[in-house]
């Protein structure tokens, strides 16, 4: 395969003109960032957002001109821009989907994203860090797989990918019509993420419309098959990422996880209240870290205290989905590449995952509602 380089791509780029100027996109400094992993490439275009719509087809002649490059699989190229666009204007997809302006903010009235063959999408979603809420989402899909429903797992978190690692995944996803990528599979589960295109060590410095392009891509440019459920690991917060989501999919749940300190629950209330305003249903909470088991002694110790998120859950009036202990098995099985769920299935802390799993899934099957409508989000 020909090695594919920044300086070859940006050549291939000063054939592309923009023709309200004349000039190569390149030139006239466009072209804000690229990256490239295994064949596939992903171009940014800085655009002026009054020209949003307008600037359609360049950013698809750009996509086009990358995708002729020898060696390249698959390529990307997402306007992105610092300013917010004065109205959110429809545009076309390079693959005939339509998508808001960049830099516009999307409204529940337009853009839905379809991913056909996934009956349930549901988002994993904290709000904050550091709360165990990527290894929360991977043994709950694991659990999910495991309990016999067809399973995908979706890494959302484009600044922090995670599942390369927690996957053990150095593959490369494949393209069969230069369009479309083929999850990863792993463990059962149908997997994609960011990492798996862009080295690991590749800072990516997106801004908010960048980030939810991508998003949008990864959802319906990947050959997902027919799946029972879709399983988001979100970005922590309550940024683009998780608007682009709630608004523009037909969510049928989220799982909040938060650590039992107080100063985690305010965070994972913000985020319930964040679902709730675009009136995607909360699956419930996981309380994550909620007690320290010595692997030595077995002696338990409350490091976090214990049993706030289940107080949280019981006064906000959502479901209560389980309590997972700060265990060194978990983090290590996880870290290797190997989730606990796999690495050790019959074990007490598989066991909480799947009961999860188990429970996430009752309500997802007692559900009879068709597909939600994207709401309309009315800022007062």
């Amino acid at each position: 395969m020909a090695e594919i380089t920044e300086s070859a791509v940006r050549k291939v780029l000063e054939a592309v003109i923009d023709p309200a100027t004349a000039n190569n996109v390149v030139a006239q400094g466009m072209v804000g960032g690229i990256a490239i992993r295994g064949g596939h490439v992903a171009v940014t275009l800085d655009v002026d957002p009054a020209r949003g719509t307008a600037l359609e087809p360049l950013r698809q002649a750009c996509e086009q001109a990358v995708r002729a490059m020898p060696g390249v699989l698959s390529a990307t190229a997402v306007m992105t821009s610092e300013r917010p666009a004065p109205a959110a204007a429809p545009a076309s997809h390079a693959h005939g989907h339509g998508h808001a302006a960049p830099g516009a903010k999307t409204t529940g009235g337009g853009g839905r994203i379809d991913v056909p063959g996934v009956k349930h999408i549901i988002a994993v979603a904290s709000g904050k860090g550091g709360v165990g809420k990527s290894t929360t989402a991977v043994n709950l899909a694991l659990g999910l797989a495991a309990n016999g429903v067809a399973t995908g797992l979706l890494d959302a978190d484009i600044y922090g990918p995670s599942m390369p690692r927690m996957l053990d995944v150095k593959d490369k996803p494949e393209s069969v019509d230069g369009k479309a990528l083929k999850p990863i599979e792993r463990y059962g589960l149908k997997t994609m993420s960011i990492g798996y295109i862009v080295n690991e060590d590749t800072p990516m410095i997106w801004r908010g419309p960048m980030v939810s392009s991508a998003l949008e891509q990864m959802l319906r440019d990947v050959q997902w098959g027919d799946l029972d459920v879709l399983v988001v690991d979100m970005p922590p917060g309550t940024g683009d990422a998780q608007l682009t989501l709630a608004q523009r999919v037909a969510l049928a749940g989220a799982v909040i996880v938060s650590t039992p300190q107080d100063i985690a629950l305010v965070d994972a209330r913000k985020g319930l209240n964040m679902f709730r305003k675009v009136a995607v249903p909360v699956l419930g909470f996981v309380e994550n870290m909620s007690f320290y088991l010595c692997p030595h002694c077995g002696e338990r110790a409350e490091i976090f205290g214990h049993g706030g998120a289940r107080e949280e859950a019981e006064k906000l009036g959502v479901p209560f989905l389980g309590e997972v202990p700060l265990h060194l098995d978990i983090r290590t099985t996880s870290d290797s590449g190997h989730p606990i769920v796999v690495a050790q299935p019959d074990s007490q802390y598989a066991q909480i995952y799947k009961n999860i799993a188990g429970r996430v899934w009752k309500q997802l099957s007692a559900s009879q509602r068709g597909p939600r409508a994207a709401p309309r989000i009315v800022v007062r």
